[in-house]
């Protein structure tokens, strides 16, 4: 009852709440405007995230107890989310951007949270605190990168909490899944708002980064299994989609010229994502959509398997899975190639009838 009841008010405030930032983002000006990058063809208001974090808050004051246990998780993600609202509703420069996101990372590490591996020595622990940080600027980038699609990114996180939560009450870590279910509830409450058509929303830099923190410190808090392998591979699993598309697009831009370093990589903004790319080969957007949160699920239950598993299993299926991108990805750079060659074909055709 518990768990049900901070669901169920993180649900409610934020679908409510989301109404009002709404209003507040187009009295505003604070808008997502149509690009050569964007797939919407009209402005949409943003500040979604920011119900997100106060049903997050709300659900939260009715379990002071449990809030605790997570304080690392709210400091570091209210750091990102304020952050990204700024950048939202000011922009910020990618310097800036990189350098709070390191210093929230800090925060997390500083009380004690960070990826555990490696023996209790001086290099090992300066190699678990590198990693950490990488691990959490990564896969808060990651995820909004993953924010290109109506319901994606908020949807992907329903998944993804939903695989880490079955997890972590199958092993008694209550205090952890109670926060999970919080912030499930508080997602779960805004997705309707990218779907109501004119009236709909975006989560904005605020909500895509703010839950791309959430679930990389998550994904470090949580004891998945006693095997270090194992361990490390149900997070990698679980969050495959995001991290997929960030070291396949990031090989492409690299590959093609685009990027050279770690701040143009942040400045970097086009079309070529998993998703776009999915709409490219001639998925619909919410059948791209769909098709993610399938792949995501599936993953998922590759972690919850392997979560009682050996190590060689546990590195089997992150091969397995490995292979399973390595195949999409192959089918994604085809497809890219043949519809580059038909849209050349047909400007061709073009020039050549107007001749």
């Amino acid at each position: 009852m518990k768990t049900l009841t901070a669901f169920l008010i993180a649900l409610i405030v934020s679908f409510l709440s989301a109404f009002l930032f709404r209003k507040m983002a187009l009295a505003l000006g604070i808008l997502d405007v149509p690009n050569h990058r964007k797939v919407h063809s009209e402005p949409i208001p943003l500040l979604g995230g920011l119900g997100i974090y106060l049903g997050v808050i709300s659900a939260f004051l009715f379990f002071s107890n449990s809030f605790r246990s997570v304080l690392p998780i709210f400091i570091g993600g209210s750091i990102i989310l304020y952050m990204g609202a700024y950048d939202d509703i000011k922009g910020l420069s990618a310097h800036l951007r990189f350098f709070i996101q390191l210093l929230a990372a800090g925060v997390v590490i500083s009380m004690g949270i960070r990826v555990s591996f490696l023996p209790d020595t001086l290099l090992g622990n300066i190699a678990e605190v590198i990693t950490t940080v990488i691990w959490i600027v990564g896969v808060t980038n990651a995820f909004n990168y993953l924010d290109g699609l109506d319901g994606l990114a908020a949807g992907s996180a329903v998944v993804n909490l939903l695989c880490f939560s079955i997890i972590l009450y199958r092993s008694g870590q209550y205090p952890l899944g109670l926060a999970i279910f919080i912030l499930m509830g508080a997602c779960l409450g805004f997705i309707p708002h990218n779907f109501l058509g004119k009236k709909r929303m975006f989560l904005g830099d605020a909500g895509s980064m703010f839950l791309g923190f959430c679930l990389s410190a998550i994904a470090i808090m949580g004891d998945w299994a006693g095997d270090n392998v194992v361990k490390l591979s149900i997070p990698i699993l679980i969050l495959g989609v995001p991290i997929f598309d960030m070291i396949f697009t990031t090989i492409m831009r690299i590959a093609e010229g685009k990027v050279r370093n770690v701040i143009e990589w942040l400045q970097y903004g086009g079309k070529d994502h998993f998703h776009h790319y999915l709409v490219d080969l001639g998925l619909g957007q919410r059948q791209a959509v769909f098709f993610i949160y399938y792949l995501t699920f599936s993953l998922g239950l590759g972690a919850i398997m392997v979560s009682n598993d050996t190590a060689l299993e546990g590195l089997l299926t992150v091969v397995q899975s490995s292979i399973v991108f390595g195949i999409i990805g192959v089918l994604i750079v085809l497809g890219k190639k043949r519809h580059q060659s038909l849209k050349h074909e047909d400007e061709t055709e073009q020039v050549t009838s107007n001749q």
